[in-house]
Formats: C-alpha cells, sequence, structure tokens
C-alpha cells in the first residue's frame, strides 16, 4: 500500500472526528472528493428536482471530472488537514 493510500484512509476516518462539522460546501467538497478518489468520474444521470441532496452531491462530484485517483486523494488529504486545525 502506498504511502498516499494510508495517508487517505487516515483521513477517512479523520474526517468522522473533526471538532466541528464543516458547513456544507466543505462536505460537500469531501464527498466529491472522496468519490473521485474512489470510484472516478461521476457516471449515470443527474438526479432529479425532487432530489435535491442527490443533485448537489452529483454536481459537486462531477466538478472533479477528470481529476486523477491520487490528485484527488491528497486534496482530500489537504482538505481533511486543514479541517483539524
Amino acid at each position: 500500500m502506498s504511502e498516499l493510500q494510508t495517508l487517505f484512509e487516515a483521513a477517512t476516518a479523520g474526517a468522522q472526528n473533526l471538532p466541528e462539522r464543516p458547513d456544507n460546501e466543505t462536505l460537500l467538497q469531501l464527498y466529491s472528493l472522496y468519490k473521485q478518489a474512489t470510484a472516478g468520474d461521476v457516471a449515470g444521470k443527474r438526479p432529479g428536482f425532487t432530489n435535491p441532496v442527490g443533485r448537489a452531491k452529483y454536481d459537486a462530484w462531477k466538478k472533479q471530472k477528470g481529476l486523477g485517483q491520487e490528485d484527488a486523494m491528497q486534496a482530500y488529504v489537504d482538505l481533511v488537514d486543514s479541517l483539524k486545525a
């Protein structure tokens, strides 16, 4: 396992125990970076207007399109580290 993978897994666990809950925009950023790092580019149809949470998550993830797995992992680790401070 690479050092980045180890840091990513630690950041994933650490994101569950942040000192305070991040705002919704930051939570969407965490979600989108995590999904990009673990699943790659978004696929499937955008959820309908009756599912605003699903739409927001889909849109946030779509913004990460083209970002490589390692870059997404590093961005996620950096974001979680900044939230711990």
